[in-house]
């Protein structure tokens, strides 16, 4: 192996390294993740909400239909 081919190997390696620190840094700068998990808590409540609202609406509805049967059938 020529002299040249392992300067140009540890170039190269110090590059690849290089970019990989860039990038993590990149991703622990970015406000992508703390973004996407606020959004997923927002979710999670609003599923929470509606789940809820849904079942006091159907026990009325249940009840309501309830009372319109047992008036009707006496």
């Amino acid at each position: 192996m020529r002299p040249y081919h392992k300067v140009l190997n540890s170039f190269y390696e110090r590059k690849r390294n290089m970019k990989l620190l860039l990038g993590i840094r990149r991703f622990l700068a970015s406000e992508d993740g703390p973004t996407a998990v606020e959004y997923a808590v927002m979710l999670a409540l609003i599923i929470i909400v509606c789940l809820a609202a849904i079942s006091s609406v159907g026990s009325n509805t249940s009840s309501t239909f309830n009372k319109m049967a047992n008036s009707l059938g006496s």
